[in-house]
């Protein structure tokens, strides 16, 4: 990547977006964030400046420098990417950590995070904005929807569907061919051997309604 990075959010998921780059030897700008107090200090020794909106850092976007959304909340990482396409005209980068394996047949979107020693598999989809946690694994044919989740060492068994802003906890196994719907959440550690509705929270082995 020739561009440095800004990173919007530097809390949880911006501390591994951070990592996944500088994997890469990416040079990242700074960070912004929400939270006064975590303002005006460092991560990593990146500099933290000021909120997701500084028009003045934002500016930079597109031509000499490029983005990243890692913010904690889904529907806030959704609207940022929005907003940056609408008013910037310009399309989160994805960071994909070093020792990842991602396989070349797969399919990716804008803005997705990929952690260290996760599997995307041939002819696996990712969407726009998802993150997969260390260790997870999307298996062939599998398809994360815009802005969905994986925890770490989660399991997409082949050919499981996973709706926008679905949550799959750390360590939660799909077996193959299930569809979880949009917004649903399965909970850490769960197996998941049925589809799940839209908006359903799920959990155990075999994962029930909670």
């Amino acid at each position: 990547m020739e561009n440095p990075v800004i990173i919007l959010g530097a809390q949880a998921v911006g501390t591994a977006a951070l990592d996944a780059f500088q994997s890469n030897d990416v040079v990242i700008y700074c960070l912004l964030d929400d939270d006064a107090k975590l303002q005006n200090t460092e991560l990593n020794d990146v500099p933290v400046m000021g909120n997701t909106d500084d028009k003045e850092l934002l500016k930079l976007l597109g031509k000499k420098c490029e983005v990243f959304v890692a913010t904690e909340d889904t529907a806030s990482r959704r609207s940022l990417t929005n907003m940056l396409r609408e008013e910037y005209e310009v399309a989160p980068v994805n960071a994909i950590h070093e020792r990842a394996s991602v396989s070349k047949h797969a399919w990716l979107g804008h803005g997705n995070l990929i952690g260290p020693n996760a599997v995307v598999a041939g002819t696996a989809k990712l969407g726009d904005g998802c993150i997969v946690g260390a260790n997870a694994v999307v298996d062939v044919k599998a398809e994360l929807g815009d802005f969905a989740q994986l925890g770490a060492g989660a399991i997409l068994n082949a050919e499981v569907t996973v709706g926008e802003l679905a949550f799959i906890g750390a360590g939660a196994v799909i077996v193959a061919g299930v569809k979880i719907g949009a917004k649903a959440r399965v909970g850490a550690g769960s197996v998941v051997v049925a589809d799940v509705p839209a908006n359903q929270t799920v959990f155990g082995n075999p994962a029930q309604k909670v």
